[in-house]
């Protein structure tokens, strides 16, 4: 599952868009996730779309705070 059908349900700026789009990217290769059906992609793109209404902009911080998050 990509994020980006989430995100056209979101009235994120493209600029805040594409940041989460690129920290969803980076944490999938984090987390070694690499088959887009797996249940975890699909929690992993919802919680970086949490994150980024929580606020957070930058990929790197978006994708770190959802590593830890989602190690929680």
């Amino acid at each position: 599952m990509p994020i980006y059908p989430l995100l056209l349900q979101s009235s994120f700026e493209p600029e805040h868009a594409q940041a989460l789009g690129e920290a969803f990217e980076s944490t999938l290769a984090a987390l070694g996730l690499t088959n887009r059906n797996d249940q975890i992609v699909s929690v992993v793109a919802k919680k970086i779309i949490e994150l980024g209404e929580r606020g957070l902009r930058d990929p790197d911080q978006l994708r770190e705070q959802a590593l830890r998050e989602l190690r929680t």
